[in-house]
């Protein structure tokens, strides 16, 4: 892949300074209290340049699990064609955990806050949608099927669903999260995907 240039490096740090800006003070003060002007301050930014990468405060908050989703896209279509759909997925998803510890922290700092606020929710289904469109495209690809096949889009759903499922048990009250736990988790989801869901 090339390298994005100066001009794209530069978007992507002001978007990635929006994004962790709208997040900081959402944790902080809440996303009731939190405005588009102060994410704006806070990321040292004009107000209309806030509204070049983001149409609404929920957005920007959303943004790093919509971020970490478009990472582990580009690392799917980057494993080997040799994988199967599962192992490549199931592989992508561990390179993503053994990254940096603080944009996992960001993930799931953003999971726990969606939970918690419903304002939040329309955002999330929508950027939700938006995602398993894009893997199921990406799945297509991979296997040599179009896009709206019943395939690439079923697939896309239950991989898509059984990761969202595996972060909201591993993020359940009283338990203790530890990356390790989640990767067992992940694995025994995509055997679970893998051994087929027709059982007598």
């Amino acid at each position: 892949m090339t390298p994005p240039g100066r001009r794209e490096r530069k978007k992507q740090a002001t978007r990635a300074a929006l994004r962790e800006a709208a997040l900081r003070l959402a944790i902080r003060d809440g996303v009731e209290n939190v405005t588009v002007e102060r994410i704006a301050g806070e990321a040292d930014v004009a107000l209309r340049t806030f509204f070049n990468y983001f149409s609404s405060k929920e957005e920007a908050v959303v943004a790093t699990v919509s971020s970490a989703a478009e990472a582990l896209i580009a690392e799917f279509r980057a494993r080997p064609r040799t994988e199967s759909v599962l192992t490549a997925f199931r592989e992508a998803v561990l390179v993503i955990l053994n990254e940096s510890d603080d944009a996992n922290r960001d993930y799931l700092a953003v999971v726990r806050l969606i939970h918690r606020t419903p304002s939040l929710v329309p955002q999330q289904l929508a950027m939700l949608a938006a995602q398993e469109k894009a893997l199921a495209s990406a799945i297509a690809e991979r296997v040599s099927v179009p896009e709206d096949s019943a395939y690439a889009m079923v697939c896309a759903a239950a991989v898509h669903a059984a990761l969202r499922i595996v972060v909201n048990q591993w993020l359940e009250p009283g338990r203790e999260p530890s990356t390790e736990t989640l990767r067992r988790q992940v694995d025994l989801v995509i055997a679970e995907l893998a051994a087929g869901l027709d059982r007598p």
